[in-house]
């Protein structure tokens, strides 16, 4: 009898101990919000076209990528280009940019639809402050190859300095594409303030790119500190979504799979 008693509570025991084992995988499965849309946002002196690579990663991955292409004729335009975006979008958007665009998505990621955001070597400023007030704290490298505004007030990246200076670790042949087919952009975009700074509400990510030339790296861990992003570091210049394509994606990844 005595037996037959230990075994029934032993039985009960283990099947307590499997309900509630199973009651947390579910619970923890239900704060998981897998998001299988990614919008990729261009950079100045750039274009959408860079992001192939990510693009064919993670779409052979299951994710539904989108890149929108920005004017670059001020901040409000910017984020009217990523918003005409989203609303074509079902379901939750990791938001993604790249240098200035980090700008654009600080502004952008408001919207109800994103669940995270990705900076790679983007600014990344707070509501009041611009991009030219983190920029404004480094002097620029010697390979910096910013130029102008010309007569419409735009700026420019010198061909000269391109390769060194924007991309040096992609191919000469590459980046004779890239600053060949630049978009310019308005000089006063640089000095609008935020009026919406998304990462103090939402999950970010960053990279920081250890041999930038535009963005210093240790400007990038200042403004990604004070955001508390989860952030990564890799040896590249600034397009590092082109030349360490792979390592970016996998961040992208795993800012697709956030906590609600």
């Amino acid at each position: 009898m005595k037996m037959i008693l230990f075994k029934s509570v032993k039985s009960l025991i283990a099947v307590a101990i499997w309900t509630l084992s199973f009651s947390a995988v579910q619970e923890v499965a239900a704060q998981v919000v897998v998001s299988k849309n990614i919008l990729l946002v261009h950079g100045a002196f750039a274009d959408g076209s860079g992001y192939k690579s990510i693009y064919e990663i993670l779409s052979k991955k299951g994710y539904n990528v989108r890149i929108a292409q920005l004017p670059l004729t001020g901040l409000a335009d910017d984020v009217a280009a990523v918003q005409r975006v989203l609303d074509k979008l079902e379901g939750p958007v990791v938001l993604v940019g790249h240098s200035w665009s980090g700008v654009v998505i600080s502004e952008a990621g408001i919207d109800p639809k994103v669940v995270s955001l990705v900076f790679i070597a983007a600014f990344l400023p707070d509501v009041g402050e611009s991009a030219a007030t983190w920029a404004s704290t480094y002097p620029p490298a010697p390979e910096n190859g910013i130029i102008g505004p010309d007569k419409q007030g735009y700026l420019w990246y010198d061909k000269a300095k391109y390769h060194a200076g924007f991309a040096a670790d992609v191919s000469q042949k590459e980046s004779d594409f890239m600053e060949a087919s630049q978009v310019p952009i308005i000089a006063s975009s640089f000095g609008t303030v935020l009026s919406n700074a998304a990462w103090k509400t939402k999950p970010s990510f960053a990279v920081v790119t250890l041999q930038d030339k535009n963005i210093h790296p240790d400007l990038q861990r200042k403004m990604y500190k004070r955001a508390n992003s989860k952030i990564i570091e890799i040896q590249s210049s600034h397009v590092v979504y082109m030349s360490h394509a792979p390592e970016v994606s996998n961040l992208i990844i795993e800012a697709s799979k956030v906590k609600k």
